[in-house]
């Protein structure tokens, strides 16, 4: 589990915690394989995907492999606010092992182009 304070926050890295009943090697490859699913989601406006923006603040795998992420748009008003949870929520669920997901919008902390990996920020010209 990682508890990532304000002060030791790294951009794009969001909090993964597991329950402690799988083996750790399940747990490692579970959470590459759904950031790898996460990558897959991209804004429709923003050529980077929502990994990379920063917009996945937390993922939650727990002992009978469901998965809870909680995420964030770049902007309150986005066009596929209502779209976007799906489609992370379809990603996910792909993913080998993964019994289920469910998707929570938040908004707090706000999102800000600090959570930006350099990936996204070489994509995006934003230097």
């Amino acid at each position: 589990m990682t508890d990532t304070a304000e002060s030791e926050f790294q951009p794009n890295r969001p909090d993964v915690a597991a329950a402690s009943a799988l083996p750790p090697a399940e747990i490692d490859r579970l959470t590459d394989d759904i950031i790898a699913a996460l990558k897959t989601v991209f804004d429709p406006e923003i050529p980077s995907d929502i990994y990379e923006l920063g917009l996945i603040y937390k993922i939650d795998i727990d002992d009978s492999r469901f998965v809870n992420v909680d995420m964030t748009l770049t902007a309150p008003g986005c066009p596929v606010a209502g779209e976007m949870p799906v489609w992370v929520e379809n990603a996910v669920a792909g993913v080998q092992g993964v019994a289920g997901v469910k998707v929570a919008m938040v908004f707090d902390p706000p999102w800000d182009q600090s959570r930006m990996s350099d990936e996204a920020r070489i994509a995006l010209d934003m230097w």
